[in-house]
């Protein structure tokens, strides 16, 4: 059963996410979860491995399309299809750095404003006035967003060469570069050291003071409760708490969930291993319009890496 504490507010809702379930065949990794995140708000989601926490947030963005429930941004619901999303107002970043890695870093930032430009094709073939003007206005936009994540001296670096810290910011700057109302965060600190982990909490907080919206995925308990307004909980694709951080953290069946303790119907190894495979064949076999626009980083990036939907 889920618990929810009340947590009134008069802020507009920006995210309504309602009974979203996500099946794949006959195994279930997301069921009938409910979450909504006000304007002005931080929203934390965390849970064990294989929660589906990554699962819920490729539902949110039309990377999968739920089995049932929908998902609406300011009242709309959204399309299921990841550059109409974006186009309506999320943006995401993933747990696995995803950047192209051979252009420079404001490049990459470039890149995220596409959602933005309304110039066509044959505006940027022939050069004419319009598209002059919005690739000016693109590129200020975009060296804004490098002196606010503090990258404005390494634009002409490519995005390869930063350290693992700020290969992580640069995601972040892209997303935040075609101007959402919410931006969904996937284990922003991980692999990150304590430093690193504080400098993020701060940026995130900054991006909250800018007027958006923010969902994290986290499994730092400690970054979660000191960031969040609200944190919910997944356990076995379903919530299991919501509320603020000190009901969250006190919460018996929380405590025993990252501990490990059985919950009566938990699965088994093999119907996680199930589902995990489920969620791994969807994933390769997204269209390429469902999937991430770039390539990801090289393998010598440092940071520890899992499977990303088993989170």
């Amino acid at each position: 059963m889920t618990t929810t504490t009340n947590t009134a507010t008069t802020a507009t809702t920006v995210l309504d996410a309602s009974g979203v379930t996500m099946r794949f065949g006959g195994l279930t990794a997301v069921r009938g979860v409910d979450l909504t995140v006000n304007a002005g708000e931080i929203v934390g989601l965390i849970g064990p491995n294989g929660a589906g926490k990554t699962t819920f947030f490729n539902c949110l963005t039309g990377l999968y399309v739920p089995t049932e429930g929908k998902v609406s941004y300011k009242g709309t619901v959204l399309p299921p299809k990841p550059h109409l999303v974006t186009k309506a107002g999320i943006a995401r970043t993933f747990q696995n750095i995803r950047l192209f890695a051979n252009m420079t870093v404001l490049e990459n930032v470039l890149v995220g404003r596409h959602t933005r430009t309304k110039e066509g094709l044959w505006s940027a073939l022939l050069r004419l006035p319009g598209y002059s003007k919005a690739e000016n206005s693109s590129r200020e936009r975009a060296m804004e967003l490098l002196e606010f994540i503090g990258l404005q001296d390494k634009a002409d670096h490519l995005a390869r060469n930063l350290p693992y810290g700020d290969q992580r910011k640069l995601e972040i700057a892209r997303a935040l570069a075609s101007d959402p109302g919410l931006l969904l965060l996937d284990e922003p600190t991980a692999g990150m050291n304590p430093q690193e982990t504080r400098v993020t909490e701060e940026l995130i907080f900054a991006i909250r003071d800018q007027g958006i919206a923010v969902l994290v995925i986290e499994h730092d308990m400690r970054f979660i409760f000191n960031l969040c307004d609200r944190v919910a909980c997944l356990v076995q694709g379903e919530k299991l708490v919501e509320g603020t951080a000190s009901v969250v953290q006190s919460d018996e069946r929380v405590i025993a969930a990252y501990l490990g303790t059985p919950f009566e119907g938990a699965p088994g190894a093999e119907e996680v291993a199930e589902v995990e495979a489920a969620e791994a064949e969807a994933e390769a076999t997204a269209t390429p319009e469902a999937a991430a626009p770039a390539e990801e980083t090289p393998a010598t990036t440092t940071a520890p890496t899992e499977e990303e939907d088993n989170r």
